[in-house]
């Protein structure tokens, strides 16, 4: 099975599902194709769409997926990683006006570079990502989440639990306190 992903933007992305389409027609695609469109309103008798799926459904979908075809949100290209996914992710650009910038080039070409995903700048050359897809091995993904959890709580054990802006507030108050004293000790005497 093929899973199209299209995110949950606020702008269209019917270009991809074109791409996909004609890739079907052609016979590139031979197994069944599942689209969660987000904001996207497009017909099609060769390919099953949803607007949004829940999650529990998606991650199913997800699972099962042999492809996944997704747009270049961080969000949609982890998810599928994480589960060790063929991904091809096609940018959505600001020219079609599909995002308000390019920054999903970004994405996938760091993604690509890395040896996580294949990058689709040409929808006319889906149909040859397609078939290099068979044969692709991603790398396998690897958390930093647990890295970045101990350099946290190493820096926190270091500090002994006080930051330098609450070593500030602390001084600001012992001086206050002191002060308080020492009017209260003038007034009374």
């Amino acid at each position: 099975m093929v899973l199209v992903i299209l995110g949950t933007q606020d702008k269209e992305f019917p270009r991809l599902l074109e791409a996909v389409e004609k890739e079907i027609e052609k016979g590139t695609i031979k197994d069944k194709v599942v689209v969660q469109a987000g904001q996207t309103k497009y017909k099609s008798d060769k390919m099953e769409i949803f607007d949004l799926l829940p999650g529990p459904d998606f991650d199913k979908l997800l699972d099962e997926a042999d492809l996944i075809i997704t747009h270049g949100g961080a969000g949609s290209i982890l998810g599928a990683i994480q589960k060790g996914k063929k991904v091809i992710a096609a940018p959505r650009l600001q020219k079609y006006m599909e995002h308000h910038n390019d920054h999903q080039k970004q994405i996938i070409h760091e993604f690509y570079k890395k040896g996580y995903i294949l990058e689709l700048n040409d929808f006319d050359k889906l149909g040859k990502l397609i078939k290099e897809s068979s044969s692709f091995q991603p790398k396998k993904f690897k958390s930093n989440t647990d890295n970045m959890i101990n350099l946290l709580n190493d820096y926190i054990d270091s500090s002994n639990h006080i930051s330098w802006i609450n070593k500030y507030y602390i001084f600001f108050y012992f001086c206050l306190i002191i002060l308080l004293v020492l009017l209260i000790f003038i007034i009374c005497f």
